[in-house]
C-alpha cells in the first residue's frame, strides 16, 4: 500500500474533521426532530413540514459550530471544545424555540428544548472524547523545526511546549547558522516555525519550504498584516494590493454602531438584575463606590471614562500607581476576585457602548500614560486606535491577559484589516466560552514564569554555543 505524502496526510486529516462535524450535526438534528415529534404538537407542521424544520435545524447548528470554533477536534483542547458547543447549543435551541413560537403563534412550552439542550449537551462531552481521542491515535504531534533570528524569538517554544500533544519543537536554529545549515535540516521535519526571522531570509526559507512543500508557520510582522487585508487591484497586468490604512469604511463604521446600540440595548435588559446584585455585594462589603471611573484611548486617541465595577480597595492606585494587578495583588477584595474572575466588572462598559465611547468588538482601550510606554518601544503601537474600543476583540479572544503588547498588537490589526461583520458575531460568540476558560485570565504572575523558562532556555544556548 502506497504511503501518504504529508500532504495529503494533512489534507486527509481536514476531511476527517469536515466528516466529524457533518455526523454530529445529522446525530444532534435527529435528537430535534424527535423532540419535535413528541413534545410540540404544531398542525401546520404535521407532516413533511417537520423535516424542513429539522434541516433548518441542522443548518442553524453547522453555523453556530463553525463561528465558535468547536469543531476544532485536536486542534483545541476538550474543555474549550465542550465549551463552546454547549454554548453553541444554548444560542440554537433559544432560536429555534422563538422560531416554533412563531409558527404556533403562541407561546410554547420550553421544557422539551430544555431536555433536548440536556441530552444534547450529554452528547457533545461523549462525542468531543471521542473525536479527540481519534484525532491523537491517528495523528501524532509534529516533530517541528523552530528556526529564529533574534533570541527573543525562542520564547514561542516556551508557548508551544504547553500543546505536547499537538506540537513538538525537538530543533531549534538561529539564521546565523546559514541558509545551506537550515536547508540541510528543514526536509527532516514535519513542519518549520519562522519566528522573529529577517524579511529577506525569512523569504527565502519560505520559498525553500514552499518548493519542498514542508508545512509552515510564520510569525507575521506588522507588514504582513496590513498586506492581509489590502484589496486586489487587477486593473493592470501586474497585479496591485491597495492598502488604505484608514481602518473602517463609513458604511462599515455605520453598521457596526447599529448592531452596537441593538445588542447593547437587548443587554442591558437581561444584565440589569445581575449589576444589581453586584452593585450591592460591592456597597456591603467595604461601604465604598460601586463603580470605578478610568481614563482610556478610543478612536482617533481620543480620551474617554471607562466604567467598570470596583474590583479593588478604594483609591487602590494610590498606594501602587498604575501598575496592573498580579494574580494574589492584596489590593483586590473578595467580591472584586470574583467579578474579575467571571469578567462581570466589566458589564457597566454596555453604558459606554451605547454612549459612543466604545464598541462591543475591538481592541481593548488602554490608558494613555501605558499607551505611551508601550509606543516608545513599539510606535506601530498607535494602529489600534483606528477603531473605537472594544468590550471585548480579537486579542481578547486568542491572546491572554498576560500577552505581550506586540502580540496584541499584532491580534488586533489582524482584526482592524480582516473586519466584517460576521467576524464581530463570530467574536461575540467567542467571547462567552472565553469567559469560562482559565486560561484567558492567566495574570502577571504567569507572564513572569514563562519569562524565567525563556530566560533558562536562552542560558542553554548560549552554553551550546560556547562549547
Amino acid at each position: 500500500m502506497k504511503k501518504l505524502s504529508r500532504g495529503a496526510y494533512e489534507d486527509m486529516k481536514g476531511f476527517v474533521r469536515v466528516a466529524e462535524t457533518v455526523l454530529e450535526v445529522l446525530a444532534l438534528s435527529v435528537m430535534y426532530y424527535m423532540t419535535f415529534k413528541r413534545g410540540y404538537d404544531i398542525p401546520a407542521f404535521g407532516y413533511k413540514g417537520k423535516y424542513v424544520l429539522m434541516g433548518v435545524y441542522a443548518v442553524l447548528m453547522y453555523i453556530f459550530f463553525q463561528n465558535s470554533d468547536c469543531t476544532m477536534f485536536g486542534h483545541l483542547q476538550r474543555v474549550d471544545l465542550i465549551l463552546g458547543q454547549v454554548i453553541a447549543l444554548l444560542l440554537v435551541n433559544f432560536v429555534t424555540y422563538f422560531q416554533l413560537c412563531l409558527i404556533a403563534q403562541h407561546m410554547l412550552s420550553p421544557v422539551p428544548l430544555l431536555w433536548l439542550l440536556l441530552w444534547e449537551a450529554l452528547a457533545a462531552v461523549v462525542l468531543v472524547f471521542i473525536y479527540t481521542g481519534l484525532y491523537h491515535k491517528l495523528y501524532a504531534p509534529h516533530d517541528m523545526l523552530l528556526i529564529y533570528g533574534n533570541k527573543r524569538g525562542v520564547s514561542l517554544k516556551i508557548k508551544m511546549d504547553s500543546r505536547r500533544d499537538k506540537y513538538n519543537i525537538s530543533r531549534l536554529m538561529c539564521v546565523d547558522d546559514g541558509l545551506d545549515a537550515i536547508f540541510a535540516e528543514v526536509r527532516n521535519f514535519d513542519a518549520v516555525i519562522l519566528n522573529d526571522v529577517p524579511a529577506q531570509v525569512r523569504n527565502d526559507i519560505l520559498k525553500y519550504c514552499y518548493q519542498h512543500r514542508v508545512r509552515t508557520y510564520v510569525a507575521p510582522k506588522l507588514t504582513d498584516i496590513m498586506l492581509r487585508g489590502a484589496r486586489n487591484n487587477t486593473l493592470f497586468d501586474t497585479p496591485l494590493l491597495l492598502v488604505k490604512g484608514s481602518g473602517l469604511t463609513p458604511a462599515q463604521r455605520v453598521a457596526k454602531r447599529a448592531v452596537d446600540i441593538v445588542l447593547c440595548s437587548v443587554a442591558m435588559i437581561v444584565a440589569a438584575p445581575i449589576m444589581a446584585v453586584v452593585a450591592i455585594a460591592i456597597k456591603l462589603e467595604d461601604g465604598g463606590p460601586v463603580f470605578f471611573r478610568q481614563k482610556r484611548l478610543t478612536r482617533n486617541g481620543r480620551e474617554f471614562d471607562i466604567l467598570k465595577f470596583r474590583s479593588m480597595i478604594v483609591d487602590a492606585e494610590k498606594q501602587a500607581g498604575p501598575v496592573l494587578a498580579t494574580d494574589r495583588d492584596p489590593r483586590i477584595t473578595k467580591v472584586g476576585r470574583f467579578i474579575r474572575a467571571t469578567r462581570l466588572d466589566e458589564l457597566p462598559q454596555i453604558l459606554n457602548i451605547l454612549k459612543g465611547d466604545m464598541s462591543i468588538v475591538g481592541p481593548r482601550p488602554e490608558r494613555k500614560v501605558i499607551a505611551d510606554e508601550y509606543c516608545k518601544d513599539i510606535p506601530e503601537f498607535a494602529y489600534r486606535l483606528k477603531v473605537r474600543g472594544g468590550l471585548t476583540g480579537y486579542a481578547q479572544i486568542y491572546g491572554k491577559y498576560n500577552t505581550s503588547a506586540y502580540d496584541k498588537l499584532r491580534l488586533d490589526l489582524m482584526y482592524i484589516e480582516n473586519y466584517s461583520l460576521m467576524l464581530d458575531i463570530k467574536l461575540i460568540i467567542l467571547t462567552l466560552r472565553i469567559i469560562f476558560s482559565k486560561d484567558s485570565t492567566e495574570g502577571i504572575d504567569k507572564a513572569e514564569e514563562l519569562q524565567t523558562q525563556a530566560a533558562k532556555l536562552l542560558a542553554e544556548l548560549d552554553r551550546e554555543e560556547n562549547q
